[in-house]
């Protein structure tokens, strides 16, 4: 998948593409991309809680990266799609 991905990415005529992030098993709504300071953070947090009759449990993921952005670019230009 991922040398699919660099085939996609080498071919587009788009040069304004910066980075691809996988989120894989984050809701959409779990996911947030701030711009800010010349940088751009892509983070995901997910907490669920069950409450069986037996056992209570508790599953939590979280990720965050951060890129910066190349000089000259106009943070208010950059955008992003989940």
């Amino acid at each position: 998948r991922m040398k699919r991905l660099g085939m996609m990415l080498n071919s587009s005529h788009n040069q304004s593409r910066l980075a691809l992030v996988d989120v894989k098993g984050f809701d959409p709504r779990d996911v947030t991309v701030t711009v800010k300071d010349g940088k751009v953070t892509v983070s995901a947090e997910h907490k669920e809680e069950r409450n069986p009759a037996v056992a209570k449990t508790c599953n939590y993921r979280k990720f965050k990266k951060v890129f910066s952005l190349p000089a000259g670019v106009n943070e208010d230009e950059v955008t992003c799609s989940v």
